[in-house]
This record gives C-alpha cells, structure tokens and sequence, in this order.
C-alpha cells in the first residue's frame, strides 16, 4: 500500500490510528467494571446503563467503522469527519470517568458502591486508545493536535459546571442519582434558600462574605499601589533586600500561619468576627506587589519628572498620573483581591468556628454538605453553588479586557 501523502492525508498516521481504533473497539467486549466478584463488560454496562455510556460505546464502534472504511477508500473529507468523530468520542469516554459513580450507584448493576479503582482493563484501554487514536486520526490530515486538546479539556471542564447546575434545579432530592438530566425541574431549591422562614440563613451568609471580600479588596489594592508605586518610584537603602525578602516570604502558603494566626486573634478578642477575617486577608497584602510594580515600572519616569517641575508632590504623581495610567492593574488588582475572600474557605473555617451567623457562603456550603445534611439539602447546596459563582462571571466578563491588559503590562515590565 502506498504510505505517501494522498492530497493531503498521511497515510502513516492513519494506518496507526486505525489500528489503534479496531483496538479501543476491541476493549469494549473486556472488563469495564468489577465489584463483589460482579464484572461486566463495557458492551453489557452500556446497555444496561444507557445515556453517557452507551453514547460513548456507539462512537467507539464508529470511529472504528470510519477508520475501517478510510482504508479502502482513503479521503481527506472522511479523515476529518474521522477526527471529529474521534473528538466527541474522547470527550464522552473521558467524561465517563466522572460519571459513572453517579449513574452505577442509581442503578442496579452492582449490590456494592461503585469506585473508580473498580474500573476494569477495558475501560483504561478505551480512554488511552481513545486519546492516542485522536492524536494520529488529527496527524493524518494535518490538524492542529493543540486545539482539538483543549477542545476536550474544555468538554471535560464544562462537565462538572454543568452538572452542578442541572442539579440546582433538579426536583428530586437526594445526592446519588442514576440519571444525569433531572426528571423533574423546579426553581424551590433557590427560592428556598432565601426564605425568611427556612432552616438556612443563605442572604445572611452571601452579606457577609460580600461584606468581607468587598472591604478586603478596597484594603488590599490600596495597599497594593502604594507599596508598588513606592518601590517602583523611589530609590531608598534596603530596597532591594526588603523586595527579595517579601517575595520569598511571599512564596510561602498561608496556611502555614493558620495556628499561630488564630491564637493571636483569640488573644486580641478578635476571633469569631468578620473583622478578624478582613484583618487576615489585608495583613499580608503588600507581599503582592511584583505584578503591580512590573507594570509601572513601563509608565515612563519622565512624567513623574514632568510634574515634579510643575510642584506636584508624590501624593499628585500616585493619584493623578499614575492611577490613570495604571488603569489595567488596578482593574487586575480589584478583581483579584474580591476573588480571594470571596471563595476562600480555609481561613474562614479556622476563624468563625462554629458561630453560623457569621458564615462565609464557602462554610455554609459545606455545612449543606455534612453527612447528616447531604441528602436533604444537596439540591439546594447546588443552587447556592451557582449563585455564589455568578457574581464572579459577571465581573469577569465586564472586566475581562482590563485583567488581560494588566497581565501583559505586568509581563512586560
């Protein structure tokens, strides 16, 4: 067989990604799961479970069917209906993985939980052989492999997010379900959320997470631009030492001070209060100054010069010259300090304990999901998830022009 170029199809690589194909085919009739003795094959677990599995078993028999046909009669449009088909076939094997705990539990296929160490043989050599397959199939007709992989990350990211909000609005209650579509679709798990007279102080804790990341963002890109604009505009003995000093400490987790941070606010009557959380996420700031400095240090110091001989002082120069000019980062800095303390839920454990009235959404959340609570209020922990993210989405996606310039400015200085 002649293995040269066919108008622009490499024979080589589709020739192994057909093989690889047949293979993955092949992996269907092995074990795809073993539990209590019980093993199924992945032809059996996708028509006993149908939905994802069954759509994954279907593509498979495709792509090889495709890759079969390429053989005989070898096209370029064929090729890249190949790879397509490939695409949505690694995506739907790769999103099994996430799934199939879900919808073995909810059904009947196995007495036992599911797990995913009790994956079989014949699974693992379907998503390898999947991947390996897309690879060759996109070498074959020259596609960019960088895209089609982000493609499937993309798929396979999106898959949780989707989940969760397929969820919030499930009508069902209860955490393991067989069945990733709700049956039934209702707007109670959000409305409950805000009820006056529900079990859950939901506005209570989104205020006070809102209240606490506002305060802290206002804090802490105030103190952020200052400390970049002095270092970036002065010269002064003990800079460079006190820069490298703060990076390297910096480097290090918070969390690594948690303890120590805790007696201290117990000792200063402090703990259990929204005030020490705001304290907490200000205090070290300043050590987040590198990426601001960078980009300053790209306004030229001429107009610092400029102004100087017109009498403005260093006050004038921050606010007038270089906050305007810095516009970016600031955006950048805002967006980054509301995004800490509005998720963060480390910090906020340790320090409000048990008192609920002062809950961040983060610990009310996982309050929700505590065992004695998941099956109850797992649809509405859903709902909260997605309110808690929207905000987030919105400032984004307004801001998103200014974040990117910010991070460009900064690399480049």
């Amino acid at each position: 067989m002649n293995m040269k170029e066919i108008i622009g199809l490499r024979r080589r690589p589709q020739l192994i990604a057909a093989g690889i194909y047949i293979v993955s085919l092949v992996s269907l009739f092995l074990p795809f799961a073993s539990v209590g003795g019980k093993t199924v094959s992945g032809v059996s677990a996708a028509l006993s479970l149908g939905g994802l599995h069954l759509a994954a078993a279907v593509l498979t028999v495709l792509a090889a069917a495709i890759g079969a046909f390429l053989l005989v009669r070898p096209s370029v449009k064929g090729a890249r209906l190949w790879a397509a088909a490939g695409a949505v076939e690694t995506a739907a094997v790769s999103i099994v993985l996430f799934a199939s705990k879900m919808i073995i539990d909810g059904s009947d296929l196995f007495s036992e939980k599911f797990l995913v160490k009790n994956f079989g043989i014949g699974y693992w050599l379907l998503l390898i052989t999947a991947f390996v397959g897309l690879y060759y199939a996109m070498a074959a007709t020259k596609l960019s492999v960088g895209y089609i992989v982000l493609a499937l990350m993309t798929v396979i990211w999106l898959f949780p997010i989707l989940w969760i909000v397929l969820t919030s609005f499930r009508g069902e209650s209860g955490y393991y379900v067989g069945y990733f579509i709700p049956r039934t679709f209702t707007l109670d798990n959000y409305i409950n959320l805000f009820r006056s007279d529900g079990p859950l102080p939901f506005l209570r804790w989104w205020m006070n997470t809102f209240f606490v990341a506002s305060i802290s963002c206002v804090l802490n890109t105030l103190i952020v631009l200052i400390t970049s604009f002095i270092l970036s505009r002065q010269r002064f003995q003990g800079r460079t030492l006190l820069m490298k000093s703060m990076m390297v400490i910096g480097m290090f987790p918070g969390f690594m001070s948690m303890i120590a941070v805790y007696n201290i606010l117990k000792g200063m009557g402090m703990s259990q209060s929204l005030g020490a959380l705001i304290l907490v996420n200000v205090a070290s700031s300043a050590m987040g100054y590198y990426i601001c400095k960078g980009f300053m240090d790209t306004v030229p110091k001429a107009m610092d010069e400029a102004a100087r001989i017109d009498g403005a002082t260093n006050f004038t120069i921050f606010y007038k010259i270089m906050i305007p000019m810095a516009k970016p980062i600031v955006i950048y800095q805002l967006m980054s300090a509301f995004m800490g303390p509005w998720g963060d839920y480390i910090f906020p454990s340790l320090l409000l304990g048990d008192k609920q009235s002062s809950y961040t959404v983060a610990i009310g959340l996982k309050w929700l999901t505590d065992q004695q609570r998941i099956e109850t209020y797992y649809t509405q922990f859903a709902a909260g998830a997605v309110l808690v993210s929207v905000p987030i989405v919105i400032l984004f996606a307004m801001l998103q022009r200014y974040y990117v310039e910010g991070m460009s400015g900064a690399v480049k200085g």
